[in-house]
């Protein structure tokens, strides 16, 4: 019995490494302390340097491709069996697609993106602050949180919910790869894979927690007071935690559900007090023009790499940083969505998690963003001195609730839908961790995806350790070593998922036209175009399309009666006169 009791429910090979890698991260960081820190930097910088163009280059790669899958014909293909519904109706399928993790982003960056652009200008071709630096500064807010951040969650979302919920095959990342691997998916190679899935999506997690703990304890220190220090974050941490591992106990529809709605109404509600409060008929007029910023730059911004360094060090600080950071968490993320998106089509998927988190972001960074611009051009230095010049990012949201009426209740109601994001985020990856470990929902006991919680907050508090006076750095630079591996995979994915179709779809109909005889006379010409075209009757009534059905060895049946344009050859003659009729041949047979 006691072997029964504690005998592993994952795969041993892909728990132990993961959790391995991960203890040994820990120990190794917190023991090692600034030389770490400084190991980290230097690989980072390494890599931002040589390597930013193709994180910039292959994100856009990979929305090129999803817009064709799009467009194409596989376009009407079901995340699951050809006849299922969609599990979750739109409000909440939308409300859940931010559970992912990407409502705490905004929390953090809402007001900070664009002051930090604005001042330090991405192009360095306009003033600080000037109307030509305001509008880059959105354009390239929007370029990182609009379409192209939700391009790397939606194609590990698409090709997990197509081979989980159309194949059946294990909750795995490796599973998106069997058109390549074949039977290895479930051997090491496959294993590794999933290593790489659950090792990005930890670290991930962990830097989007870490930035949302800074920002906590920068509210608190604006409101009561509480010290800047590391003891307070750690005491976040573990508060942030419990309350996730309580989360998860609970269940998907439960916890995940509850939370996620009630969390998107307080920051929508927090979202409009800002524009109720604010300068509102700016902040109207400056959402409509987002859009035409967003739309007339993407094309540009999404191609752009600095050939000319008129701004070294920009890109790879910021976009480059965005990349690999969602690159780490898309696994996680991808797997969320597949799993809430389970029914609906490749076309309402692409175009309903890229389109519906975009317009809600283009918006959201309108008002906060544009909101704190208003505050800085009123009074310089407000939030520019701290936030760029100081480097207090965190405090960049609390400040401009500062300038705003009823501070202490917003700045309580910010920190209260902070935390939520983040119990949902660390919820969800729990239970996303534990299916790639185990290849099955809801399989292992409680305890386990309790454990892939605390891993998450184990993750985010050696990192906090080692650097407590430059903590969004080494957040950036350890999420940047990370996101390599799992993107080359990304990469390869985009070949698997079209492999996959590929084999799995039938062939597409050849178009059918009216067959032309010679027609070298008037009467000829009136008769042939009298003919109706294949599928129409002599009225040019459409005919019903007979739905062709298969038995369990793959022959067709043919409901109804059949009508052959041509001879009808088999060498089992006896057997088709007892099987078939002839109705009707519509071509003589040669004479003999």
């Amino acid at each position: 019995m006691t072997s029964r009791k504690f005998r592993l429910e994952s795969d041993p090979f892909v728990l132990l490494g993961a959790v391995g890698f991960i203890v040994v991260f820990v120990i190794g960081t917190i023991a090692l302390g600034e030389t770490a820190q400084v190991a980290f930097a230097d690989v980072a910088d390494g890599l931002m340097a040589n390597l930013g163009w193709f994180y910039i280059g292959g994100v856009s790669m990979v929305f090129i491709f999803l817009i064709v899958v799009f467009v194409s014909r596989f376009g009407r293909v079901k995340l699951g069996d050809d006849e299922a519904d969609a599990e979750y109706p739109l409000p909440v399928w939308f409300a859940m697609l931010f559970a992912g993790g990407m409502g705490a982003t905004l929390m953090f960056w809402g007001v900070a993106e664009a002051i930090n652009h604005a001042w330090n200008v991405p192009m360095a071709n306009a003033e600080r602050m000037s109307d030509a630096a305001i509008h880059q500064a959105f354009a390239f807010t929007y370029y990182h949180f609009g379409i192209h951040m939700w391009v790397i969650m939606t194609l590990p979302g698409l090709a997990l919910g197509y081979f989980i919920y159309k194949r059946k095959l294990p909750p795995r990342l490796s599973s998106v790869f069997a058109p390549l691997l074949g039977g290895r998916i479930y051997d090491w190679p496959g294993k590794i894979i999933d290593i790489v899935a659950i090792i990005g999506t930890i670290f991930g997690i962990a830097v989007s927690v870490g930035l949302g703990v800074l920002q906590i304890n920068a509210g608190m220190n604006m409101l009561w007071g509480v010290p800047l220090v590391s003891w307070v974050e750690m005491a976040i941490i573990a508060f942030i935690t419990l309350v996730a591992c309580i989360s998860v106990a609970s269940g998907l529809d439960r916890g995940i559900k509850i939370l996620s709605n009630l969390n998107m109404g307080l920051a929508v509600l927090l979202m409009l007090f800002i524009l109720v409060t604010g300068p509102t008929l700016t902040l109207l007029k400056f959402i409509v023009e987002s859009f035409g910023i967003y739309a007339s730059t993407m094309p540009e911004l999404m191609f752009w790499v600095d050939s000319f360094s008129h701004n070294p060090g920009w890109q790879g600080t910021w976009t480059v940083f965005y990349w690999a950071w969602s690159i780490c968490w898309s696994p996680y993320v991808g797997m969320f969505i597949a799993r809430i998106s389970r029914g609906r089509t490749v076309r309402e998927f692409i175009g309903g998690v890229l389109l519906l988190p975009t317009l809600f972001v283009t918006i959201w960074f309108a008002i906060f963003g544009r909101a704190g611009i208003e505050v800085e051009l009123d009074n310089p230095g407000y939030l520019t001195g701290p936030v760029v010049e100081e480097g207090n990012v965190p405090f960049a949201l609390f400040g401009l609730l500062e300038a705003y009426p009823l501070t202490a209740v917003t700045a309580v109601l910010a920190m209260v839908v902070i935390v939520l994001f983040f119990i949902t985020s660390i919820d969800s990856a729990a239970l996303v961790v534990d299916m790639f470990a185990t290849g099955e929902e809801e399989k292992t006991p409680t305890w386990y995806r309790v454990g892939w919680a605390l891993s998450i907050g184990a993750v985010t508090g050696s990192l906090l350790l080692i650097s407590p006076e430059t903590g969004i750095a080494t957040l950036q630079e350890v999420v940047i070593i990370v996101a390599l591996p799992f993107f080359v995979i990304q990469m390869i994915m985009m070949y698997s998922l079209i492999k996959g179709m590929l084999d799995d779809s039938a062939a597409p109909k050849q178009l059918r036209t009216r067959q032309w005889e010679k027609t070298d006379t008037a009467e000829k010409l009136l008769a042939s175009e009298a003919r109706p075209s294949p599928g129409f009757d002599a009225e040019g009534n459409p005919l019903p399309v007979p739905v062709l059905e298969h038995d369990e060895e793959g022959n067709i049946v043919i409901p109804g009666n059949v009508v052959i344009g041509g001879d009808l050859i088999t060498d089992e003659a006896a057997e088709m006169e007892e099987n078939f009729r002839i109705i009707e041949q519509t071509r003589p047979r040669p004479v003999d």
